[in-house]
């Protein structure tokens, strides 16, 4: 059983919310080879006071005690504003928030205070080479975990990350790596074991509303929650980027936690830009020797895995199985 701790940004429930985190941590949770032991949340795809509401509100509706502690409100440097403002009103631009009508929104709960980076680095370090970290919003948490606490790169079993975006049309940058450009080069080259989860490979998977109805077909809250919260935003994705049901990004970080043939992977040398202009936060990757290597240092980057193919049929049975099986 892998022990582990997700760092994420849901927005189940949430008008113009990705809804990604909230499947990955149902998986997670329906998985008995998964010890889920914290959910921390973090300014990404919805702010973190939010983020926390949504995942805290399911930990409740599901009568479990995992704690869910709140992380960073924004990024080490990069501005907010931009990003809350693309992310937060974009939904209400191309006025679809009509979508999200009759959906289920989280309970009002009190915000605790920030103590994510704290309880992460605590946990990982007291339990040298036992507790993977799935990081599925910006990085924020983990950079700010790793400067506090030396001994975490070292620590921790594995990161598994997903963010960036190489060699994909119509992207310079990804959401998670573009929020907070200076985490993401802190944990790639902080020496840690870490698997880069890319859009290049989770915009090879795909929901459909076909799906969807096999998993409404089980009975069980967390399913319900899935359901629920997925129709939305699939509907959504469906007429904003003309796809042919939605991109389920976060969930395969968790998938290959529990069965390494749903992707293939290869290592490579990484990092993000974090320069001011338009590449600022754009991932790049390679494999020595290079061909053109002129003001190149030896080494660049910190050595990763990357995913690179999906199973996409492999990887929706396994979580409809999940589900089906899941003690909640």
């Amino acid at each position: 059983m892998k022990r582990v701790i997700i760092d994420c940004d849901p927005g189940n429930g949430i008008v113009g919310a990705n809804v990604d985190d909230g499947l990955a941590l149902a998986l997670a949770l329906a998985s008995a080879q998964i010890s889920l032991e914290m959910i921390t949340t973090v300014a990404g795809n919805t702010p973190s006071e939010t983020g926390w509401r949504v995942a805290q509100d399911l930990i409740n509706q599901l009568g479990l005690t995992i704690p869910v502690l709140r992380g960073e409100t924004q990024a080490l440097r990069e501005p907010p504003e931009p990003w809350r403002a693309a992310l937060d009103k974009r939904v209400y631009d191309v006025r679809l928030a009509a979508l999200w009508d009759g959906v289920r929104q989280p309970e009002p709960l009190a915000i605790p205070p920030s103590d994510a980076v704290e309880a992460m680095g605590q946990l990982i370090c007291a339990h040298p080479g036992e507790i993977t970290l799935v990081a599925i919003g910006p990085l924020t948490n983990v950079a700010r975990a790793i400067e506090q606490f030396p001994a975490l790169a070292s620590s921790v079993a594995e990161i598994a990350v997903m963010g960036g975006v190489f060699a994909l049309d119509d992207y310079i940058k990804d959401t998670n790596f573009g929020l907070d450009p200076e985490a993401a080069h802190i944990v790639i080259n902080s020496g840690a074991p870490v698997t880069l989860v890319p859009m290049d490979v989770t915009t090879q998977t795909m929901m459909t509303h076909a799906d969807l109805d096999r998993l409404a077909a089980i009975d069980k809250p967390l399913a319900r929650f899935v359901v629920e919260t997925l129709r939305p935003w699939m509907n959504y994705s469906m007429q904003t980027r003309r796809l042919p049901g939605s991109w389920i990004h976060d969930v395969l970080v968790v998938a290959w936690l529990l069965d390494k043939r749903v992707a293939s992977a290869a290592d490579y040398f990484a990092d993000v830009e974090i320069r001011p202009g338009a590449t600022r936060g754009k991932s790049w990757r390679y494999r020595p020797p290079l061909r053109v290597d002129v003001g190149i240092p030896d080494a660049v980057g910190g050595k990763v895995q990357i995913l690179q193919s999906v199973d996409n049929g492999r990887l929706l049975a396994l979580l409809e199985s999940a589900l089906r099986d899941s003690p909640y």
